[in-house]
Order: structure tokens, then C-alpha cells, then sequence
């Protein structure tokens, strides 16, 4: 993550602690905080270098909050905040994990039952102490004890979004090294995967021991885990990064090994024994002279076959007959025989999105003008834009959300932005999908709207069947373009909405609906697999970012690279037409 994002998770985490301890009002002011340090445009490590006045000039950012950033770039720590963690010694992040357990929450269970982890959590709940404390009762009690699992899981991955700017930062970093000759990420981080395990990284190179010494001695190391002369494991922003050198001959055969997935190189190994062939970590190897090709091993490959390739990925591929296989399909559904006959979708790319249609500006939550959002859109060379404001509804905050009457006095002001602004700007709405599948806002003004986004924000539960039914109803609603994050979910945090999306995508299909997939790297939803169901359906998608701020935008090629391991060409995502093509598509 960028050195924005680590001060906004300690701020962040700084809010947490201070609810827990019963403090009012701080806590917002530290997450506004967080929210806009985060999205700010330059690093606020170099902004603290030049005094705490600079910090200040971040909006929201005041003085007392601005000292502990400059504090913490120059010590590496907040005393308050250590004090906050010594008064009250609790995993906050692990505990708040848990669907229905907040800050507040955390506090009162601490001072109750000193509930300090999940494994005591898990404890007190199955011992009937949790519903002993005033406040929380039987149902409360079981709803958690209900949502532990799924808590533990979450935390054994890392988010793709959290991920991968540290990923990023280690290519930039190796890149710059000298006896590195290639470099790249590998494993589910590689494919895009909305969870992870580790940073795999592959480096090539003639000398794997320099490249080893200079990966351990990089900065942003937290401490070196393991060091031998061709593998290295470190931990930096509380993330394993291991590192594997090989040389270069044998990249393109390490990188498509340890990429993955397992049931995608699974199928490929026995589409290589079918031709008498051996595929591995080394190369790919024609071994059809060996007495047993069957039974023989890597080494009996590489030592006796006849060496086919292995220094390029493409290589390695084309010996088995095969088209190159883009590593967001690697997963064993249909990406072999596609290669082999020539069927591989064009996958969609960032550089076709031709605008966002999921925006919010400070009319709701957003930190932004309408104007400022709309000047960030053209800056980025889009051709569209759209400002989706909340409206009010369950799930919404009351002084958040948009009635109907701001709606139609915000219609004003994006008239006159546009005049003002080299950016096609459309006025729209994320409207609600209620429980009953019935949207928070009336139909006359939906109606007068250019785009409406309905999304769920509450009853995030409940059987498929009727969750089913429920986006169904909505998809039907005649002014509905696109149903934003369709499940709800929040990775790692809650699994929203359990919906079968099949007859979700043939429904969005047959109304010429499109299914978002919400690019914030929290939520990715829709996921790959539900984006396949649309694609297979004939239907559309929509890849919006949800941005709340101008350095959101950036989130769209966590977006993209999920629309692509659903199969999505260009073509299928509403995003990438012109814009006459999608007002066309908006106003039937």
C-alpha cells in the first residue's frame, strides 16, 4: 500500500480504538481524515517533511491530527495511539471482523468479559456469557457466534486491494536493481483474485544471490523471514512477500507454474501427456524418446528431453499447441479447450473505460464538488461521467442520503456544470433496493433522471431464493439501468447477499439491465464468476468505481481485471461505448 494508505489505516484504526473507548465525535473527525489523506494526490510522507502546516492544508486534516501524522513519518509511531492499544489490548481488526460487531461493540465486550480476540470471542459466546451483558441477549449472541467462521477465514487472506499496491511497489523496487533481468508478481495475485495468500514474486536473473541481498535490504522491509541464495521471504505492511530467482532461460516456465492456478496446470500437464510431453517449473520438454515418458520426473525432463521452451510464457503455450492464456482465466473452466480452438475471449482492457457511472459528490458522502469530480473525469480523458448521489433509504444514513427533492434541486447545479466542464455529465442516483425489492425513490423523479443505479444497503442476508427475487423485482423496474454491487458484500468484512446468479444475469439480460462490478477494492462485486454468468447470459456489465474522491478512479483496474476473469470483451461492458451508444442504452 501507498504511505497515504498506512497512515489512513492507522487513523483509521485510531477511530476504532477511540469508539471502543466510548469517545464521541473524535472518531468521525479521524476517519474524514483517513478518508482524505488516502485520496490525496501526493504522498503526505513528503508533505510532513516540510513542516505540519502542509499536512494542515489537507482538507479535514487539523492541526491535532496533523501532528500525529508528521509523528508518525518521523519516529515510525503514534504514542497516543500505542497508549490507546495498551488501555484496551484488543485485536480490533480481527474482532470487528465479525458482521454485527463494531468499535462500541468490541469496548463493551472487552470491559465485560476482557474479550480480547476471536478464540475468546468464540469462547464466551458458546459458553451463553455474551447474552449476560446488558444490551445484547440470545439472538445478538448466536448472530455472532453465526459469523465467526467467515471472520476467521477473512483473516488468513490479504484483499486484493491491500495487496497489491505492496506488489507493486516491490516490481518498482526490483525493476531498479541491476542484475535483475525480468521481473514479475505470480500466483493468485497474478490472476487477480479478489483474496490472497502471499506476494509471490519471480525475478530472472544470473545472479539470484545479489538479487536476494537487495530484495532483503529494501526499505520498506519490516523484517527479513527467511534468506537462502535463490529464495527469500519478507514482511512489509504486515504482508509475507516471498521471492523466488530464477534464470532467465527458465522464466516464462517458473512464471506460468507459479501463477497457477492448480487446476488450471493440472489440465495443462495432461494435455502435455497426451503428446508425450513435459511441462514444469523448468520448461516444456518433448520427452517421447524416454522409455517412460509417463513415469518420468522434472529432472528426468530436463536433463533427457529434448527442450522445447520455457524462457517466455507464450513459449510454453505454443508447444502444446495452445494460445497464449491470459492469467485472469487460469482457473480449469473452459480456458484450455478455448485456447486450443482458437476461442479465447478479447478480454476487456483499461484503456477502452470511457467513463464512470458510479460517483458520488458532498451532496451525499462524497468529499468532492460536482464540478471537481466532473473536471478529475475529463482530466482522465473520459467521455462520460456520472454523479450517482445516495438517496435516502434503509442503509443510509439520514444525512446522507438524497430525497426527492434534492434530487431535483441537484438537477441545477449539474446543468450548470456542464457548461463548464470538456465531459459528457449525466445526473443520476444510487437509489435503494429495499427488502421487498421496491427502490427509495419515486418513480416521477426516477423517470426525469439520465442513469439510476439501484443497490442494496441493508438485509444483507437471508435465503437465495428470495434474495434472488428480490434483485429480480428491481431489475424489472422500468427505469433501472444498472444494479450497483449487486450482493453487498464488503471482502473480508460481510458475504452479502447469497444470490443465484444465473437467473440473476438472465433477468438483468432480458430487461437490458446491466450488472455492476464495483471497482472499490472492498467489495469487487460483482465477483468473476457471477460476471461469467453474464456474459454467458448475453447480458451487460457496468465497471464503476464508486469513487467518492478524484484518486478513486484509479480503482477501476481492480474493476477491469475482474470483469476479465468473468470473460468480459469490451463489448459487454456498458463502459466502453460511446456515448450516444449509451444513452441509447439509458433511455430504452
Amino acid at each position: 500500500m501507498s504511505y497515504n494508505d498506512e497512515i489512513a489505516r492507522l487513523l483509521y484504526e485510531f477511530a476504532d480504538r477511540l469508539e471502543a473507548e466510548g469517545v464521541e465525535y473524535k472518531p468521525t473527525a479521524y476517519r474524514r481524515a483517513a478518508e482524505n489523506i488516502a485520496d490525496h494526490p501526493e504522498p503526505v510522507d513528503q508533505l510532513a517533511a516540510t513542516g505540519q502546516d502542509a499536512v494542515e492544508e489537507i482538507d479535514r486534516v487539523g492541526d491535532a491530527i496533523a501532528s500525529k501524522v508528521v509523528e508518525y513519518v518521523e519516529t515510525g509511531r503514534i504514542a497516543e495511539l500505542d497508549e490507546l492499544r495498551e488501555s484496551m489490548p484488543v485485536d480490533i481488526e480481527a474482532l470487528t471482523s465479525v458482521e454485527g460487531v463494531g468499535p462500541k461493540t468490541v469496548g463493551s465486550l472487552y470491559e465485560a468479559l476482557d474479550i480480547t480476540d476471536l478464540d475468546e470471542l468464540e469462547a464466551a459466546a458458546e459458553a451463553g456469557e455474551i447474552r449476560e451483558i446488558t444490551g445484547f441477549g440470545a439472538k445478538t449472541e448466536q448472530n455472532i457466534l453465526d459469523n465467526i467462521p467467515f471472520a476467521r477465514q477473512s483473516q488468513q487472506r490479504e484483499r486484493l486491494g491491500d495487496a497489491r499496491p505492496v506488489a507493486d511497489r516491490v516490481l518498482a523496487y526490483l525493476e531498479s536493481v541491476d542484475p535483475v533481468d525480468r521481473v514479475e508478481v505470480a500466483g493468485s495475485i497474478r490472476r487477480w483474485k479478489d483474496t490472497i495468500g502471499d506476494v509471490d514474486v519471480l525475478a530472472a536473473s544470473e545472479d539470484s544471490e545479489a538479487v536476494v541481498e537487495a530484495f532483503t535490504d529494501w526499505e520498506h522491509a519490516d523484517d527479513v523471514i527467511e534468506a537462502g541464495s535463490h529464495k527469500s521471504s519478507l514482511r512489509a505492511d504486515d504482508m509475507r512477500v516471498d521471492l523466488r530467482v530464477v534464470v532467465p532461460e527458465e522464466f516464462g516456465a517458473a512464471l506460468q507454474y507459479f501463477t497457477g492456478s492448480k487446476d488450471h496446470n493440472v489440465a495443462l500437464r495432461n494435455v502435455a501427456i497426451d503428446q508425450e510431453r513435459k511441462l514444469n517449473e523448468y520448461g516444456v520438454f518433448d520427452v517421447s524418446g524416454l522409455d517412460d515418458p509417463a513415469a518420468s520426473t522434472a529432472e528426468d525432463a530436463r536433463r533427457e528431453g529434448v527442450r522445447l521452451g520455457g524462457s517466455t510464457e507464450a513459449e510454453m503455450y505454443d508447444a502444446l499447441g495452445l494460445d497464449w492464456i491470459p492469467p485472469e482465466l487460469r482457473e480449469d473452466t473452459g480456458e484450455i479447450a478455448a485456447a486450443a480452438d482458437g476461442s479465447l475471449p478479447d478480454l476487456v482492457e483499461e484503456a477502452v473505460i470511457r467513463g464512470d457511472l458510479h460517483t458520488h459528490s458532498e451532496w451525499s458522502d462524497g468529499r468532492y464538488s460536482i464540478r471537481e469530480m466532473a473536471a478529475a473525469a475529463a482530466d482522465r480523458g473520459y467521455d462520460f461521467h456520472a454523479v450517482t448521489d445516495h438517496a435516502t433509504g434503509a442503509g443510509i444514513i439520514e444525512s446522507i442520503g438524497l430525497s426527492d427533492a434534492d434530487l431535483r434541486e441537484q438537477a441545477d447545479e449539474i446543468a450548470a456544470v456542464r457548461d463548464e466542464v470538456d465531459v459528457d455529465l449525466l445526473h443520476g442516483v444510487e437509489t435503494n433496493i429495499e427488502a421487498d425489492g421496491s427502490l427509495s425513490t419515486a418513480d416521477d423523479v426516477l423517470a426525469d433522471l439520465d442513469v439510476v443505479v439501484a443497490s442494496p444497503h441493508s438485509a444483507l442476508d437471508g435465503e437465495t431464493e428470495a434474495a434472488t427475487e428480490r434483485l429480480c423485482r428491481a431489475i424489472e423496474h422500468p427505469a433501472v439501468d444498472i444494479v450497483g454491487h449487486p450482493t453487498g458484500r464488503m471482502i473480508n468484512n460481510r458475504e452479502g447477499l447469497p444470490l443465484d446468479f444465473a437467473a440473476v444475469a438472465a433477468c438483468a439480460a432480458e430487461h437490458d439491465t446491466a450488472l455492476e462490478v464495483n471497482a472499490n477494492p472492498m467489495r469487487l462485486d460483482l465477483h468473476g464468476e457471477a460476471v461469467r454468468a453474464v456474459v454467458d447470459a448475453g447480458g451487460t456489465i457496468a465497471i464503476d468505481t464508486d469513487a467518492h474522491g478524484p484518486g478513486a478512479f484509479e480503482n477501476v483496474r481492480f474493476g477491469v481485471r475482474t470483469a476479465r476473469r468473468g470473460w468480459a470483451e469490451a463489448d459487454h461492458v456498458i463502459n466502453t461505448w460511446s456515448v450516444d451508444r449509451l444513452r441509447s442504452f439509458l433511455t430504452t
